[in-house]
């Protein structure tokens, strides 16, 4: 089990407990009352509250710990603790503060929880308040944990010492850490997922583009107006592959943009590339990949006029499949050998090979599940088919936080 999963399941700990000293505390002010029937027990209203309150805490941290989202997560994690005041900090200074005592509390939090960010375990001390009147007496400082170890402290004041509110506040500093990783998880796969479709991009070969420029000058004199076109779609084709925004695209823009990918390297090739696209029209509207189809189509225009004279066919279809939409791009070319070729997948990148057909059968990987990696058939001299399977309803698993 991950790191994520294992303090995932602890946290589940931290909102059973916060809900049990919820109710201690909700009994009490009750006084033993019977439950109205219509509302539940006393423990079903405290499991709800919790869960709701600690709902409502999880957004603002999946964005990290800043001012700005302790801020806003410091009410409800106060809330969810039931104590008279709550702080969070980083490792240099406090960032929120919520309830009485701020005033005179503030500015000796950073020395009571230097221990906790040096050991990284929970402590309880007397807060040192000589002011009669204030009823913060007690103090739990516990530690806030990420990937890169100790990130900041959680601090929970009572009025009297209690070994249950060290418990709770350990647990639910323990849930806040999770919510922190989940985050610095998010930032992680935005980076990986960037990082990917920069390496798509790089293998926008530049001979290609030298290649589709030259042929596209090759008609300045004997075809202005073809010269023109081509110079049009080589600008989509170049502004569409280099945006720098969203992680997916529909179905139709892959599609156009692969059109355009194929109309220059037609004016390349001429007679020898032969292209066929059978494509029903319910499945453009589906979510997929930005950048997920283009590195297959080059792979099989690259591999299908590969020692061949005679010139190649491509065919590109995708069809309804009922939960799923289905894409294939087909060539009639050298095809591969396939131990080359699980080489390839596993990332190993002989000569030559290149890095699209691993790249984007990892990203599908990652998105839908390992069930919905690329499926080839290819063997020497056989072509290549590629199949895709795309979930029509489900645009991404790991959706951003807001």
């Amino acid at each position: 089990m991950s790191g994520i999963a294992l303090a995932a399941a602890a946290a589940a700990g931290a909102v059973l407990l916060a809900a049990g000293f919820v109710l201690g505390r909700f009994a009490a002010r009750r006084g033993g009352r019977a439950a109205d029937p219509d509302l539940g027990t006393p423990v079903e209203r405290a499991t709800f509250h919790t869960l709701h309150t600690a709902s409502l805490a999880a957004p603002p941290l999946r964005a990290g710990l800043t001012e700005e989202t302790a801020r806003k997560a410091a009410r409800t994690l106060r809330s969810l603790l039931g104590t008279e005041a709550l702080c969070l900090t980083d490792r240099g200074a406090v960032l929120a503060w919520d309830g009485p005592g701020e005033e005179h509390h503030r500015a000796h939090v950073p020395e009571q929880a230097a221990e906790t960010l040096a050991t990284g375990r929970s402590r309880s001390a007397h807060s040192g308040c000589d002011d009669p009147a204030c009823p913060l007496r007690w103090a739990v400082i516990a530690p806030l944990t990420g990937e890169d170890g100790v990130l900041g402290a959680l601090v929970a004041y009572g009025s009297r010492e209690s070994a249950v509110l060290v418990r709770a506040a350990t647990e639910v500093a323990r849930w806040v850490s999770v919510q922190l990783e989940l985050a610095e998880l998010d930032r992680s796969r935005t980076r990986i997922v960037e990082a990917e479709i920069r390496a798509l991009r790089a293998q926008i070969s530049p001979h290609f583009i030298f290649n589709s420029l030259a042929a596209i000058a090759s008609f300045v004199r004997t075809d202005p107006e073809r010269a023109r076109e081509l110079l049009l779609e080589f600008a989509d084709f170049t502004r569409y592959s280099f945006r720098r925004h969203g992680e997916f695209a529909q179905l139709a823009d892959e599609l156009r943009s692969i059109e355009q990918y194929l109309a220059l390297a037609g004016a390349r090739f001429g007679d020898r590339l032969k292209v066929t696209l059978q494509i029903a029209p319910e499945v453009l509207p589906v979510t997929l990949p930005f950048l997920c189809l283009q590195p297959l189509v080059e792979n099989a225009v690259k591999h299908g006029l590969q020692d061949r004279e005679r010139g190649c066919r491509v065919t590109i279809a995708a069809r309804d499949a009922g939960a799923e939409a289905v894409v294939t791009v087909e060539d009639d070319g050298i095809g591969m050998d396939p131990e080359l070729l699980r080489a390839v997948l596993r990332g190993e990148h002989p000569a030559g090979s290149g890095i699209g057909l691993s790249n984007v059968d990892e990203r599908l990987r990652q998105v839908y599940g390992a069930e919905h990696g690329l499926v080839i058939e290819t063997g020497t001299g056989a072509g290549m088919k590629v199949t895709v399977r795309v979930p029509k309803y489900r645009p991404g698993v790991h959706p951003s936080a807001p």
